[in-house]
């Protein structure tokens, strides 16, 4: 099943990111708790989980982001697409990153962007299968 995180999941979704780039699981502290409640209480803000046999699978990150240009239409931006590595190549991140851009679709994105560190090809092609390319844009990011 698809669908967006329950408030009630936050450890499953923290043990889930050991599998993107996190190397031990956060602190449960009064910081964590206010993200975590400001996440679930932004409507524009998104946690789309695979759930397979009660065990949180796969996952993506999708924020809607309103915009005054394009015609007042907002885009979509999409981050932390992960699957377990138990789980990989089964399509999971696939219905994640599809639920995303039903989720844009119906709020009248008009575009979706995502951003991979990876330079490994299979997970680009991955994301060119899902419909995305790299040749419309150009990235810069500046770490802070």
């Amino acid at each position: 099943m698809v669908r967006e995180a329950y408030k009630s999941e936050l450890n499953d979704l923290l043990e889930l990111y050991l599998h993107l780039h996190e190397n031990s699981v956060p602190e449960m502290s009064e910081h964590l708790m206010h993200t975590w409640d400001t996440i679930m209480n932004d409507v524009n803000h998104h946690i789309i989980v695979k759930e397979v046999q009660g065990k949180l699978v796969a996952s993506c990150v999708c924020v809607i982001i309103p915009n005054l240009t394009r015609g007042v239409r907002p885009y979509a931006f999409v981050e932390n697409v992960v699957t377990h590595a138990d789980y990989r190549g089964k399509g999971y991140a696939t219905e994640c990153l599809n639920y995303a851009s039903e989720i844009a679709q119906k709020e009248n994105c008009y575009k979706m962007m995502l951003l991979t560190g990876s330079k490994n090809e299979s997970t680009l092609r991955f994301y060119e299968n899902a419909g995305y390319n790299s040749a419309d844009k150009t990235a810069f990011i500046k770490w802070l």
